[in-house]
């Protein structure tokens, strides 16, 4: 796929200098008029809905590509004419925004890419810098920019440069605040100490290894064990998902909270090798140089890739605006499609102890409003559905099991209870149980009480060896298994669903014989329908897995296991582990 920038600079322009006699800065400010208005109807457009937005954004773009070509063309008159930098700056940064709102109705990682390009030249070409401390609202833009260039490169995994921009966004609030003493920034100062919070959560040591499914370090799709037919004949595909969460405090950059970033990356392809790369760059003060900039297009727009599955991620939803984005979503659902919905959410109204009631998704005030019952599901179980429940409420949905109306559900329900451990509390890390199946080594770590200050490198890159061969072993079990449900082996073919399916296992396993809630039921996941035990090898077997993955961390004091699969009985050639 060309790069749509490309087609910005190259497309022609039916309002070009070529104009007869109206000046040409008339032509350009008829064309920001029209530009403006189709963005405002389209910025207020819902993030999901399969295709019935994609024209009118089409339609948008064109006359945006209008307006970049001739601004481009004319800049001298247009200059002469009255034109400031900051307002060129600021048809770019309407541009990131067409791209980045795109990408968000589409999950297509094109869109987020084309929304750095323009971001980056904003800042390279400081477009915002004259005038910045004369006046507020050149201030507010350049800041608005910085907030939003954040989001993009969060969601792209550009760590130095989410730094470099954090870092920019806390001397230009300080600067502001002396400069207009009489303006109030104190949103903006809250704006950063929401950046500061979330960067705590989302460390270097969380991402170690890229939350998206990566084809270097996860098994490849085609390579994938098949189910046999006698379990199931059909073979469905994740195409949408639902992701949102509500916790009082929680750690969150604008709407986007740290568990469903998490969730996000989780059901997307890794652009291949751009992860390393990323990494491993040294970025100048004002970023990475335009013959970069070229390559990094070219790694993000990888052709071998599937499309990533469309995501609609709510934050903080009326149950009648869940309700409305389910139907739309399950009526465009392709027919071997799989809708996935995530919802991570603190507290719950009605009985836990007799698995009825149902899950707060609001102000503790609004009850009946905000309250989300599993029977609200019901009329979705007509589609393929994956539900992932993350609250202490979860058990309460296991009722959808026994009144779907025409397909069987599948769910993965968190714990009752989370382990009471120190670096593991939601309001500073995240739900353990989301982490589990994002990040399974890392909260396997943060559970021992270990974080990326008391990790040897080499010994957690071992362990990631360890436990990636161990799912992959896992998972070809599950899918030879004779006692696999039909609901399950449907969808052990998708490559998100699988991987999911296998890190709920390890989170089970490992939950199931940690030391300090051993035996208790509340501290375990539950997977509905229940999950065959594989016949495994000895070595492969949970419990061993579980022990040699501790003991690489010398913390097996954490785990009751019998003696017969302690480490030292157990033969791991760590020379045959492939990822």
């Amino acid at each position: 796929m060309c790069s749509q920038q490309q087609q910005m600079q190259n497309s022609g322009s039916s309002s070009g200098s070529g104009s007869g006699s109206i000046p040409v800065s008339e032509v350009f400010w008829t064309l920001v008029d029209k530009a403006d208005k189709k963005f405002s109807k389209i910025r207020d457009l819902p993030f999901y809905q399969r295709s019935r937005h994609d024209t009118y954004f089409y339609k948008v773009f064109k006359v945006y590509t209008q307006l970049w070509k001739f601004q481009q063309e004319n800049r001298q008159k247009l200059v002469e004419a009255g034109l400031r930098r900051w307002e060129i700056g600021e048809i770019a940064s309407r541009i990131g925004q067409l791209y980045f709102g795109q990408y968000m109705r589409t999950s297509d990682a094109n869109y987020l890419s084309e929304s750095y390009i323009f971001y980056e030249a904003i800042l390279t070409r400081e477009y915002f810098k004259e005038g910045l401390f004369q006046d507020v609202s050149i201030a507010n833009k350049q800041l608005r920019f910085l907030a939003r260039f954040i989001m993009v490169c969060l969601v792209l995994n550009r760590r130095e440069m989410v730094q470099q921009l954090v870092n920019q966004l806390k001397v230009l609030v300080d600067e502001c605040k002396r400069t207009f003493q009489e303006s109030d920034f104190k949103e903006w100062k809250l704006v950063v100490q929401e950046i500061v919070r979330f960067l705590k959560a989302d460390t270097a040591f969380m991402n170690l290894r890229p939350l998206r499914y990566s084809l270097v370090l996860d098994p490849h799709p085609d390579t994938l064990p098949h189910v046999a037919a006698a379990i199931t004949k059909r073979h469905l595909k994740l195409r949408d998902a639902v992701l949102s969460s509500f916790h009082q405090n929680e750690v969150k950059y604008s709407e986007l909270t740290i568990d469903t970033f998490r969730m996000l990356q989780c059901l997307e392809w890794e652009p291949s090798g751009s992860f390393y790369q990323s990494i491993g760059s040294k970025l100048s003060q004002n970023g990475v140089t335009g013959t970069s900039r070229i390559s990094y297009i070219q790694d993000i727009a990888d052709p071998t890739l599937p499309a990533n599955p469309r995501k609609a991620v709510l934050y903080r939803p009326s149950l009648t605006h869940f309700i409305a984005v389910l139907a739309t979503i399950c009526e465009e659902l392709p027919s071997d499609g799989i809708l996935l919905v995530y919802l991570s959410a603190s507290g719950s109204y009605g009985a836990a102890q007799n698995e009825s009631g149902c899950i707060h998704f609001g102000p503790r005030g609004d009850r009946g409003s905000n309250c989300i019952h599993p029977s609200d599901f019901l009329p979705f179980t007509r589609r393929p559905l994956l539900l992932v429940i993350d609250n202490d409420n979860s058990k309460a949905f296991k009722v959808i099991a026994e009144e779907e109306k025409g397909e069987s559900v599948a769910m993965l329900l968190s714990p009752s209870c989370s382990p009471a451990v120190s670096d593991c509390s939601h309001n500073s890390n995240g739900s353990l149980f989301t982490m589990f199946l994002t990040a399974p080594l890392q909260a396997f770590c943060l559970l021992l009480g270990l974080s990326g200050t008391d990790i040897d490198l080499d010994a957690f890159n071992k362990a990631e060896m360890l436990l990636s061969s161990s799912l992959n072993n896992w998972g070809l079990a599950l899918a030879t298994s004779d006692t696999l449900n039909p609901v399950w082996g449907q969808m052990l073919g998708d490559p998100f669903i699988r991987r999911l399916l296998l890190r709920f296992i390890f989170c089970q396993a490992v939950l199931s014989l940690y030391g300090p809630v051993c035996n208790e039921n509340k501290f375990l996941p539950t997977c509905v329908p229940s999950l065959p035990t594989p016949v495994l090898p000895q070595s492969y077997s949970y419990p061993s897995v579980i022990l040699n993955l501790a003991s690489m961390f010398g913390a097996t004091k954490h785990f009751i296991i019998s003696e017969d699969v302690l480490p030292e009985n157990i033969q791991t050639d760590m020379n045959q582990l492939t990822l």
